[in-house]
């Protein structure tokens, strides 16, 4: 078994199971970022007020509304980057040790190499599963009516009609979802969102640009305190880590925002705000009708479910690889840490 497969196939179980346990919180999340009323609670409320909202009009079951689309995008998501990963890093490796053998550089991978490892082998994953994230989003948001909501308290029938463009009675399956894509946009609708997705691959880019600075200047203080720029304590660098990642998640949000306003079903009406001709469009409306606040809707959620969803992705991760390896060649020596794909 090749070591790419055996990547593959732990990230792939790995993601899973993070996804299984964090799900509840992604469809908070999406129905956070895609909300444009002001007057609705997803618009306002925190994450849990809405869990408890959601159980509470539309069923516990509706948390979980895509899961099963969702785990297939999970386990083809996380086994397509780790495996690809894999293929790019050994060939980045070869070529270093190519160099290295006619005197340029010391066979290792650079900081460069590594980056540019990373972004093409999240963009590969972009581009191939795609599709089914459009799906889940749109399965996520889709709202389940109100037993106890009494629809004549509707003032008028553009109410209705903007209710009844994401609030149905009838079961909203997976079929139901592709049929829907394509009859609005062909083939192209299953890549709504693709531009935003393929500009997110940026995000551990800028966490490791902002790791990296903030170390620099760490070191520097501890150098010109007498203190030695060495000897950076476990705390220390955990800190460091978290400040790039939320740094990172601040610059990057508003196109995850962007990306689920495209994936989701469109606003039936003909009022501008409402509807979007692609990803620029959507920004600046947004950012028109909604102000920046608008841009980062839902951030919250989203930076604990995905730090709760990699700290799992990591920890489960490993410990397949560990035992894969051992199954196959009972020597865990060759077992090589790669670099989370980010968390949806």
């Amino acid at each position: 078994m090749s070591d790419a497969l055996i990547n593959g196939l732990a990230g792939a179980g790995g993601g899973i199971i993070a996804q299984l346990l964090t799900f509840p919180l992604q469809t908070v999340n999406a129905r956070q970022q895609t909300e444009r009323d002001p007057t609705k609670p997803a618009f306002k409320d925190g994450a849990a007020r809405q869990l408890y909202l959601v159980v509470k009009n539309e069923g516990w079951e509706r948390l979980y509304g895509g899961l099963m689309p969702s785990l297939v995008g999970t386990a083809a998501s996380q086994g397509v980057y780790y495996y690809f990963y894999q293929i790019f890093r050994n060939r980045a490796e070869a070529k270093a040790l190519e160099r290295s053998r006619r005197g340029l550089g010391d066979g290792s991978v650079g900081m460069l190499q590594s980056l540019t490892v990373a972004a093409l082998s999240g963009c590969v994953n972009v581009l191939l599963t795609n599709p089914i994230w459009v799906v889940v989003t749109r399965m996520q948001t889709h709202r389940k009516a109100n037993k106890q909501q009494n629809t004549q308290g509707l003032t008028c029938a553009l109410d209705k009609a903007l209710e009844a463009a994401i609030t149905e009675n009838t079961p909203y399956k997976t079929m139901d979802v592709f049929q829907e894509l394509y009859k609005e946009a062909g083939v192209l609708g299953f890549w709504k969102g693709v531009i935003p997705a393929l500009i997110m691959v940026s995000n551990p880019a800028i966490q490791f640009m902002l790791y990296e600075t903030l170390l620099k200047k760490l070191k520097k203080r501890r150098a010109s305190n007498l203190k030695g720029a060495d000897g950076l304590t476990a705390l220390e660098i955990f800190l460091l880590g978290a400040v790039a990642k939320l740094g990172a998640t601040v610059v990057t949000y508003p196109l995850l925002v962007v990306k689920a306003r495209l994936q989701v079903k469109q606003r039936i009406d003909d009022d501008k705000r409402h509807r979007y001709k692609g990803t620029f469009d959507a920004f600046t409306k947004m950012v028109q009708y909604e102000g920046l606040k608008g841009m980062y809707k839902g951030m919250g959620t989203k930076i604990v479910q995905s730090v709760f969803a990699s700290a799992l992705l990591f920890m489960i991760k490993e410990e397949l690889v560990k035992v894969a390896r051992l199954l196959v060649t009972g020597n865990t020596s060759l077992v090589k840490k790669l670099p989370s794909k980010p968390s949806r």
